[in-house]
């Protein structure tokens, strides 16, 4: 029997999404065509959008559609950049967490290589955390140069959560808007936008029970974005492109669902982590935890993130061994040109090169079983001794 653990990167679909999206996908119709079908569409849409702002805390106007998270921020940040650069050419600094999904990162630093961009790296502390008073000092620098500021909510391989509010209440004293990437918060924990004090936030559906191909961007009324996209005009005027109707309703339910069951699910989440954690800890095999972690607690560090790391071992090596044992996880590191290469995330919290290569993400989901984790404990002792062996390391 294979068990899952890689919820972070994408999630099973829940079963009342894919009824709501199956019984969309059966309907004919354009959101944007005029007649009794188009209309039919064009009220899914907006019911959808709804069902999306209240469970989120925006109103409906603010949702933009997109394809998905990758979409939804190189939108927040380029469309930003455009705009603000546009209406102040002084205005071409990124204030940017150096913990960021590539997403993010690899936006900026194309904005940097080709349109004049300045970035401002905030630093993150041993534990993934970006202070707000990072944010201020930063700011300070020059607040008249800053064109955005982005910090993501929780951080997608060590699980960190971040003082989102804290963060944007600082960049507004010094009239900078805040973009936050909440793709791996909404539907985990309490995420409320208009609390937050957010110009901007980034989400997907496939991270929270939806299908993928599907997100949407938050853009505050007052916010203005140069679109990257041109052609029909759709979401207000920042998005064009037809509307994915059944991805869209299959969204919208997926999301009521993850935020209304969140109490629950993340105190059953929760004790899943905890266990898990605790045991790897008790295997004797000098494990360690990346990111913050009190027993219990979910304020500092998402409720489903386990995130390992074992000296002396390749994350790869771990992988695959794991995956021959039945566990489906992650490394959480990038791999680039086909070279293995060391998470960007925690050589920026300081861990040591060496250390980094040794990681393993395990994230938990809503079918994610106290059997899952007893085959992790199970199968870790063995794949760690082979691991280290292939490796060649001493440790």
């Amino acid at each position: 029997m294979r068990r899952y653990l890689d919820h972070a990167a994408t999630t099973p679909m829940r079963p009342a999404a894919i009824e709501a999206m199956t019984e969309q996908l059966g309907r004919t119709g354009n959101a944007s065509s005029l007649h009794t079908s188009g209309r039919l569409a064009r009220r899914v849409v907006e019911e959808s959008r709804e069902t999306i702002a209240g469970a989120i805390g925006c109103r409906p106007s603010e949702v933009v559609f997109t394809s998905g998270g990758t979409e939804s921020d190189n939108l927040a940040v380029q469309g930003t950049y455009a705009a603000r650069r546009d209406a102040d050419p002084r205005r071409v600094r990124l204030l940017v967490s150096s913990i960021e999904h590539h997403a993010v990162l690899d936006c900026v630093d194309f904005l940097a290589a080709h349109e004049g961009a300045k970035v401002t790296w905030l630093e993150a502390d041993s534990e993934g955390r970006i202070a707000p008073e990072v944010v201020r000092t930063a700011l300070a620098e020059g607040p008249d140069s800053a064109a955005l500021v982005s910090v993501m909510w929780a951080n997608n391989e060590v699980g960190t959560v971040q003082d989102i509010p804290g963060i944007a209440a600082v960049a507004h004293d010094l009239g900078v808007p805040v973009h936050t990437d909440a793709i791996q918060a909404v539907g985990h924990i309490p995420v409320d936008v208009a609390v937050s004090g957010v110009d901007l936030a980034s989400l997907t559906a496939h991270k929270l029970g939806g299908p993928i191909g599907v997100g949407a961007l938050v853009v505050k009324r007052q916010h203005q974005l140069v679109p990257l996209s041109h052609g029909g005009g759709q979401e207000r005027q920042v998005r064009s492109g037809t509307l994915d109707v059944p991805a869209i309703r299959g969204f919208a339910v997926a999301v009521e669902e993850s935020v209304r069951e969140l109490a629950e699910e993340s105190a059953r989440l929760t004790g899943l982590r905890d266990a898990l954690i605790e045991g790897a800890l008790g295997l004797g095999l000098d494990i360690t935890i990346g990111g913050p972690w009190t027993p219990g607690v979910v304020t500092d560090r998402l409720p489903g993130n386990v995130h390992l790391l074992v000296p002396g071992c390749d994350g790869d090596s771990l992988l695959y061994l794991l995956d021959a044992a039945g566990i489906e996880c992650s490394t959480g590191s990038a791999c680039q040109a086909g070279v293995p290469q060391p998470s960007h995330v925690l050589l920026a919290m300081g861990v040591r090169e060496e250390q980094a290569r040794g990681a393993l993400r395990l994230t938990l989901g809503h079918t994610s079983t106290p059997e899952d984790v007893e085959a992790v404990l199970a199968a870790l002792p063995a794949t760690v001794e082979r691991a280290r062996r292939a490796s060649g390391r001493s440790w």
